[in-house]
């Protein structure tokens, strides 16, 4: 199925928003953890106590622990590191969406999706969107940070691809299974790079955590797998890049981070292009009428 129902679509925009406000959220917490550490509490509160009651998932073990390794571990690693280093919340939703690239790349060439001409066009009106909002953002992180957001971005094209292929029958625990897989690897990494952790955030810092572990990670990512499992990688990617029209929202009110009319523009671009790109053209219904006859020939 290639067009989103109605539905569906509402999830896909809604996803964008909670993945949107998330980027906010994490900044608050990356001001009280470790960016590691903050990482794999994430997934270590979206796994347990879930991990005793849902059961083991009907997917083979190397699928989840592809998933694990590329959409969890791999891409929250790299993201919260590239934060911690300097890369502002709105600016980070923006260069997180070359994911869509990478998703299509890898869904292209490794599943053998088609591309078609309409998606292709609406692709480009998103991404010259996108396009504006770089130039209007300028070159304001550090390279490496940057380098992270998108070494992240491609983690993330390739546990798409992961989680077409494992096609969970349910999403939300197969989330909490890769939830659990992430965890490990993680806390090991900071308490290596890191050091013994603290654990003396204040409220806010807890609060984050909440949000990204349980609303952003479990709900978000299991709605994304519910739509991953009944659409094509490359239909659903492209909803992704709403997500920095409400990153970039959220940063402005609760940040303080800029919002101009040219960020208003593109944001307008990169909706009218991901709308296009996710429908199909309509074709006129074949006619029953022979040639030549009218509707009053009998």
């Amino acid at each position: 199925m290639n067009t989103l129902r109605p539905p569906h679509l509402a999830l896909a925009i809604g996803l964008a928003a909670v993945w949107g406000v998330n980027f906010v959220v994490m900044q608050v917490g990356l001001e009280h953890f470790p960016p590691l550490l903050y990482a794999g509490l994430r997934f270590a509160m979206a796994a347990f106590p879930a991990l005793l009651l849902v059961g083991r998932p009907a997917v083979p073990w190397r699928w989840i622990a592809a998933v694990a390794a590329t959409t969890g571990a791999g891409q929250f690693a790299l993201l919260l590191v590239g934060m911690r280093a300097g890369m502002p919340a709105g600016l980070t939703s923006l260069v997180l969406q070359m994911q869509v690239l990478f998703t299509i790349l890898f869904a292209v060439t490794l599943l053998g999706e088609r591309l078609t001409a309409r998606r292709v066009t609406g692709l480009a009106v998103a991404f010259g969107g996108l396009a504006l909002v770089a130039l209007d953002f300028g070159a304001s992180g550090p390279i490496g940070a940057f380098a992270l957001c998108v070494a992240a971005a491609a983690a993330w094209g390739l546990g798409n691809i992961a989680q077409r292929k494992a096609a969970p029958p349910d999403s939300l625990r197969f989330m909490v299974w890769v939830s659990a897989l992430s965890s490990p690897p993680l806390l090991l990494l900071s308490l290596w790079l890191e050091g013994v952790p603290t654990l003396t955030a204040p409220l806010e810092g807890w609060l984050s955590l909440l949000y990204v572990a349980f609303v952003s990670t479990l709900v978000g990512f299991g709605v994304w797998g519910f739509l991953l499992r009944r659409y094509d990688a490359s239909t659903v990617a492209p909803y992704t890049l709403l997500v920095p029209v409400f990153g970039m929202t959220s940063a402005a009110l609760f940040t303080g981070e800029p919002l101009t009319w040219l960020r208003v523009a593109a944001a307008a671009l990169i909706v009218t292009g991901v709308l296009y790109a996710g429908t199909r053209r309509r074709t006129p219904a074949p006619s029953s009428r022979e040639p030549g006859k009218t509707a009053l020939a009998k």
